[in-house]
């Protein structure tokens, strides 16, 4: 867990397995105060020796009256500390006080109008009645004589509530959506009224405190960092870089699988701005031979990450006095990693950025940017002076194009995907809509159609385009593009690409679909 003064205003989510814990833990860092998520088990004791300022209890699946489902030490309670419950957060500080949760005939999903019965505390400056969302099956059907109503709707006469004496406030709806506009002074009115809160989360001061802490960590021994090209790995380089300048070594491998230029690009960017040693190794061939005849979408990934491994560490053994490697895992990849005893935050994934580096090549890892998320990742990287282009860069697979060339992965069909790709990207980009997608590219699918092109038929390859828009990555809608500029694409594609003579636009959402292809 981070410990500095940047952090000292520590809220913990306890996550009951909600699909918007992290979002829960986004908001409240919007809010400048530092939030991370722990186990929903995690007892009281520990609470105490963590002292946060506050305590949210997410929301949940389960039915807090179910025999196996997910409880909270009831010390949490009487910590003196303030707890927000949120849907099942709610229900089980209701319940732990005497209230009577049930599975109601009125379930409520999506918006509902919540009448604020009082004004003060949680809904101070919030409007009666306000817009919220429900999601919910569960619902309080009476409280104790501890806690009284804050708010109800039509059909859920306990929308929020608060124990009388202690500081203990629950909400039926979820504050931290962008379907209750008023969510976000909802969670202020807690954080900073009833927390005491006063906002001392900035991201400047803690990438100052974090080179600091990378500096003395490392002292005056080398780092190795893989560059990939994307925003991760290039914002880690770049604290590297700030920390211990020329003690940074970073290892580009080519593998013939990047996007188009984009070599180029991380060799400016990290041989020129930032003048790091880099070392690039080129490895088209080898990707290639190891990837000849496969077509198979998990043999591919193991193949480019078996081949990976091997060129890295080769290439590391090259570099003297090297004892630490560096990784761009986030704070998502901490919490999908496992379980420590304070939640999701020790179990590390060793494949997120750096290809699955395993444990014996005997470097010990540094993760910077283990405690932030993508967006506040994107914040530090525009402070580090990295140019936008490398910012705002829309996440790339591990396995490259690889996995966008569906079917056998040759040299002629990558450079097919790669200019079709870069046309996409080029369009999207010129139509001022590249930041408001959030991924976009090009497949190239193992399918030929009859075509006509002049006075000739032809019988050519297929392109799909694909652009999503997303928040979180985990669920993702199709980007309603304008037509015209679907056409422009199209029409580049066809008349710009050799052996392309049909395009056509992916709107799929995930789910069901992935975002990728394979």
């Amino acid at each position: 867990m981070a410990s500095s003064q940047v952090t000292s205003e520590r809220v913990l989510v306890l996550d009951f397995g909600s699909q918007y814990a992290q979002l829960i833990t986004r908001r409240v860092r919007e809010q400048q105060v530092f939030c991370e998520i722990v186990r929903h088990d995690i007892t009281a004791a520990r609470i105490r020796e963590l002292a946060p300022r506050g305590i949210i209890l997410s929301g949940g699946p389960s039915s807090v009256y179910e025999a196996e489902a997910p409880q909270c030490d009831p010390e949490i309670f009487r910590t003196g500390i303030p707890v927000l419950g949120i849907c099942y957060g709610m229900q089980l500080a209701c319940q732990a006080s005497g209230g009577d949760v049930r599975n109601t005939p009125s379930r409520e999903y999506g918006r509902a109008h919540c009448t604020v019965l009082q004004a003060g505390d949680l809904f101070a400056n919030v409007s009666s009645p306000t817009p919220v969302w429900m999601s919910h099956g569960d619902q309080v059907a009476s409280v104790s004589e501890d806690f009284l109503a804050l708010a109800t709707t039509e059909t859920c006469p306990f929308a929020a509530v608060k124990h009388r004496e202690l500081p203990i406030y629950g909400l039926q709806f979820h504050p931290e959506v962008t379907h209750t506009p008023e969510g976000g002074a909802i969670l202020a009115n807690f954080l900073h009224t009833i927390c005491g809160c006063t906002g001392t989360w900035q991201l400047g001061d803690f990438a100052t405190e974090m080179i600091e802490h990378v500096r003395a960590q490392v002292g005056d021994q080398r780092v190795i960092c893989g560059l990939s090209g994307g925003v991760d790995s290039s914002v880690v380089a770049a604290v590297l870089a700030k920390a211990i300048g020329p003690q940074l070594s970073c290892i580009l491998v080519d593998n013939g699988l990047l996007r188009k230029g984009e070599a180029e690009g991380v060799i400016e960017e990290f041989s020129g701005h930032f003048q790091t040693d880099l070392h690039v190794v080129r490895a088209e061939d080898r990707f290639l031979s190891a990837l000849a005849g496969i077509s198979e979408p998990q043999e591919k990934r193991r193949r480019i990450g078996h081949e990976f491994i091997a060129c890295f560490a080769a290439e590391a053994e090259k570099i003297t006095g090297a004892t630490f490697l560096a990784q761009g895992t986030l704070y998502p990849d901490v919490i999908e990693s496992g379980a420590a005893a304070d939640g999701p935050a020790d179990t590390i994934k060793l494949h997120h950025n750096v290809g699955g580096l395993p444990e014996e090549l005997g470097f010990e890892l540094i993760e910077p940017l283990r405690d932030l998320f993508k967006d506040e990742v994107r914040r530090l990287g525009e402070q580090l002076g990295l140019p936008e282009e490398v910012v705002w860069r829309h996440p790339f697979p591990g396995p490259g194009l690889a996995v966008r060339c569906l079917g056998e992965v040759t040299k002629e069909r990558l450079d097919t995907l790669r200019q079709a790709d870069w046309i996409v990207v080029s369009e999207i980009k010129e139509a001022g809509l590249y930041r408001d997608t959030s991924q976009a590219f090009a497949v190239l699918l193992p399918v030929q159609s009859v075509g006509v092109m002049g006075d000739s038929r032809t019988y050519q390859d297929t392109v799909a385009v694909r652009s999503v828009n997303t928040d979180d990555f985990m669920t993702a809608d199709w980007s309603h593009l304008p037509y015209d500029l679907l056409a422009r694409i199209s029409t580049r594609i066809i008349n710009e690409v050799a052996g392309v003579n049909r395009v056509v636009y992916d709107i799929s959402s995930k789910p069901p679909a992935t975002i990728e292809w394979e």
